[in-house]
């Protein structure tokens, strides 16, 4: 039999040789330019988490848009791009919400709304986000990015595919989002 001091100096060095704490991700990266081969559209976005916490900034440059267009912009479930941007799943979306807009209180975690591309085919993203993260169940670390074909009507449609997935059409580009 073991005595019972020993078994509790076993447990406590057990616990004090656990797991490192969890570092905390403060910044990742997209790279637009898988699943474009038909479309053109590539371009880098970096995401910040604001050291408090609360939100997201996501800033960068996405270019081989049409001229003048909008397009639905969302973060997907996987960042699995083996079969192109098909294979990134629905919108991401842990707490089962219908679809919306980013300033929605009911949304898709990955509901970021539009982008819009200016008269040469570059739209310009900034986006600050509270309800995405880089760390926790809403981290959108190792998911993707989609850009859509048609514009994201916010789930104000009057169908039940606005709802889903806003009626913003085919995946036209992707990028996974990793680590900084």
């Amino acid at each position: 039999m073991i005595p019972k001091i020993l078994v509790v100096g076993i447990l406590l060095i057990h616990q004090s040789q656990g797991q490192p704490p969890q570092q905390q991700i403060t910044k990742a990266v997209a790279c637009f330019n898988i699943g474009n081969e038909k479309s053109g559209v590539n371009g880098v976005l970096e995401i910040y988490q604001d050291p408090s916490g609360s939100a997201v900034y996501i800033t960068g440059q996405i270019s081989g848009l049409q001229p003048n267009t909008v397009h639905g912009f969302h973060v997907h479930q996987f960042g699995d791009v083996r079969q192109g941007c098909d294979s990134l799943g629905g919108h991401f979306n842990p707490w089962n919400q219908s679809h919306g807009g980013p300033w929605d209180y009911a949304r898709h975690v990955g509901d970021l709304g539009n982008i819009k591309a200016d008269a040469t085919g570059q739209a310009t993203v900034n986006i600050w986000d509270s309800l995405i993260s880089l760390n926790g169940v809403n981290s959108i670390v190792g998911r993707g990015f989609a850009i859509h074909e048609k514009e994201d009507d916010l789930g104000r449609g009057s169908n039940p595919e606005s709802r889903m997935n806003g009626n913003s059409g085919p995946r036209i580009a992707c990028g996974i989002i990793g680590v900084l």
